[in-house]
């Protein structure tokens, strides 16, 4: 399974890991230049730990933030004691994993937690700018603190911004949820209405077959009640849900009617009476109606596009691939909102999903769901 979200952040700690050795290096450098062959060491310590720190900042943001903050301190006072000739070590190594650790506690903590440790920056800082004469040296932390804290802001806004968006997918899609459930209770009631309709009719001519029809109306009621519990179970379980829509046959249509605005789509299903619980059914049809509305949107150049439904008496699988060149541009999340949900509902089902390129270029969305066994009354 391809996750682009875990890629594209270990790509950047990597970037960052670059960027502070590039800052302990030059800290070091000036400082021995300035201060002596040996004035760099304090200094240099007091950067990688900051920076190893800012590195693990999204494991444990509010431990890190406070021991950051610690060694930020320590080095700002340590040198103000009698008989150290240390340089003061908010250098701009320091500062850098500093305004690091200040940008991401702002981001994720909250915002009582997130503006102790900011003002507990600036109050360092401060510290600094208190105890040594005007430099360049402070002046470089308090411009880091101030973009640090204005990155963290805005990151923050859109974070809550993602949020409210995700949420209000997942209220839609229990919404819809919810008419599921209604269908697929009235679908069962509905049966075992006829089923006890012809029991009264059985029960006037052949008294002795009754115990049959009793008997299916019994083996309906459990299928019902095991259906139930299913979609049920999404609804506590998840927060992500799917749509009731028709079954094998309605991705004719869907495909139909895709075709008439995007690439041509092959679909191959099953044309038999496949008898899928109504969960399995939908959440079928939902992930491929998913699957094409991400080619439109971001494979306008497929060419042709491939939907295979198979099933077997354990699973259904479903699997939906296009032939977009591999340059074609994908954003990291290309399935939204509604592809995340889709794995969240069919990992809750019991099955598994996977989205990513192919080998020789295009996209894939496979996913396979078990078929429960029927229970037994």
């Amino acid at each position: 399974m391809i996750i682009p979200g875990r890629w594209f952040r270990g790509i950047s700690t990597v970037g960052l890991g670059v960027v502070f050795l590039a800052a302990i290096a030059t800290q070091s450098f000036a400082l021995a230049q300035t201060w002596g062959a040996a004035s760099w060491v304090p200094g240099a310590a007091t950067a990688v730990v900051l920076c190893a720190l800012a590195l693990m900042r999204h494991r444990e943001p509010a431990w890190t933030a406070a021991v950051g903050l610690v060694v930020t301190a320590l080095a700002v006072l340590v040198p103000l004691l009698p008989g150290t000739r240390f340089p003061a070590g908010l250098g701009p190594a320091v500062a850098l994993g500093l305004a690091v650790l200040t940008g991401s506690a702002v981001r994720l903590l909250p915002m009582v937690r997130a503006g102790a440790v900011a003002s507990a920056g600036l109050l360092v800082i401060a510290v600094q700018f208190a105890v040594r004469p005007p430099s360049a040296v402070p002046a470089i932390a308090a411009a880091a603190w101030l973009v640090s804290v204005g990155v963290g802001l805005a990151l923050r806004r859109y974070d809550g911004r993602a949020k409210a968006a995700a949420e209000e997918v997942r209220r839609a899609e229990r919404l819809a949820l919810a008419r599921e459930l209604h269908d697929i209770v009235a679908h069962h009631i509905t049966g075992m209405l006829i089923q006890a309709q012809a029991a009264h009719v059985v029960a006037r001519r052949a008294p002795e077959k009754v115990s049959d029809s009793l008997s299916e109306i019994e083996t309906a009621g459990s299928e019902a009640m095991a259906a139930m519990r299913r979609v049920v179970g999404l609804l506590r379980d998840t927060d992500d849900a799917a749509a009731a829509s028709p079954g094998p046959e309605g991705l004719s249509a869907l495909v139909e009617r895709f075709s008439r605005q995007g690439p041509h789509v092959r679909l191959s299903a099953p044309d038999d009476d496949t008898d899928w619980p109504p969960e399995v059914t939908s959440t079928v049809y939902r992930i491929v109606q998913e699957a094409l509305t991400n080619v439109l949107r971001h494979a306008r150049h497929a060419r042709a596009i491939d939907v295979t439904v198979g099933h077997d008496t354990e699973a259904v699988t479903v699997e939906v691939t296009d032939d977009a060149l591999p340059n074609s541009a994908r954003p990291h999340h290309r399935g939204g909102y509604g592809l995340i949900g889709m794995r969240e509902r069919v990992e809750t089902l019991g099955g598994s999903l996977c989205a990513g390129p192919q080998p020789g270029g295009g996209w894939s969305v496979r996913a396979t769901l078990p078929v429960p066994a029927k229970e037994p009354g």
